[in-house]
């Protein structure tokens, strides 16, 4: 079992993280994605890290069911992204 009073500290520095670092990166490559940008190396390795990381608060999210909205919306600008970060390479090779 765990401690709650570590899942809140949990949460608060990921929730941190979301607001300050990783929302706006997402926010400004899925921008870029918008112009029919590629992805960088620099693009792949924040998406690859995120995702791991999320990856590594499963358990944590999984017993604050509150979170679940919001990894979700996370989540889907995720596939957003890769949906026209594949779009914009088809359209390149062509």
């Amino acid at each position: 079992m765990s401690d709650p009073s570590q899942d809140a500290g949990i949460i608060a520095v990921v929730g941190e993280r979301l607001v300050k670092q990783r929302l706006p990166r997402l926010e400004q490559i899925n921008a870029q994605l918008d112009r029919g940008e590629l992805l960088t190396d620099l693009d792949i390795r924040f998406l690859k890290q995120a995702l791991e990381d999320a990856q590594g608060n499963r358990a944590v999210i999984e017993r604050n069911p509150e979170l679940k909205d919001t990894v979700a919306q996370v989540l889907h600008l995720y596939k957003v992204i890769m949906d026209k970060a594949l779009a914009n390479e088809k359209n390149r090779s062509t």
